[in-house]
């Protein structure tokens, strides 16, 4: 398991949780937005050992509720359902990042009870996709089949779209609305240059009120639509 990454409290990245977050390297995708651009390479540095972070959660069990997997891209950890199993045994909770771009490994570890909630990212809109994850041979039916999976509301989950000035037009939002139909939370995260964005010249965050408005378009199609970083 590559972790390169920890940070060791946080009240933001689990829903309702005090929880613990863990980055692992490496992701299937290049998007140009990417914020965390120095864990995409399968060489990014390990920083962490699996016994270290072990050891790490359970002196902290009496704090934290649960641990955040994300990256990178998590899925891509050959070994990552035992990690979670490890973590499951300190009885802590599970939330997992994910580009949905490995349903099978989604589906498995969700039926098999090991995921507490799973955070999806839905790029784009259907047809600009490639060009939103720097990926020109995608294959679209993978994400799509995370999705519908995610709908049929095995576990707790929750649909985002990091909007960039740049890359995301009205026209992604008007896609994505009937595409996650049914979602209960979907969240509209503005863009922020963090000094780690892959290609930071190249995008801006959007004003409020044009969050709002895409928050519009998918409204009638979910539960809620929540806006992250306007501040």
């Amino acid at each position: 398991m590559k972790i390169c990454g920890l940070q060791k409290t946080t009240l933001l990245d689990f829903p309702g949780h005090v929880a613990a977050t863990i980055f692992t390297g490496g992701c299937s995708f290049r998007c140009p937005f990417c914020h965390n651009s120095g864990l995409l390479p399968s060489w990014a540095p390990e920083v962490y050992t699996e016994e270290e972070i072990l050891s790490f959660l359970k002196k902290r069990r009496g704090i934290l509720e649960g641990v955040c997997i994300t990256g990178g891209e998590p899925s891509l950890q050959p070994d990552l359902e035992d990690l979670i199993r490890k973590i499951r045994s300190l009885g802590l909770l599970v939330k997992l990042d994910t580009n949905g771009y490995r349903p099978d490994l989604l589906k498995d570890l969700c039926r098999k009870g090991l995921l507490d909630y799973v955070a999806m990212d839905v790029k784009a809109g259907q047809e600009h996709y490639p060009q939103a994850v720097g990926t020109p041979g995608l294959d679209l039916a993978l994400i799509d089949e995370s999705i519908r999976f995610l709908l049929t509301g095995t576990v707790p989950f929750e649909f985002r779209t990091t909007a960039v000035k740049g890359l995301h037009t009205k026209e992604d939002f008007r896609q994505i609305g009937p595409w996650i139909a049914g979602c209960p939370h979907y969240f509209i995260q503005n863009f922020a240059d963090n000094g780690e964005v892959l290609f930071p010249e190249t995008f801006e965050p959007f004003r409020r009120e044009e969050l709002e408005e895409f928050a519009g378009l998918v409204r009638p199609y979910v539960g809620e639509v929540l806006l992250r970083g306007t501040d």
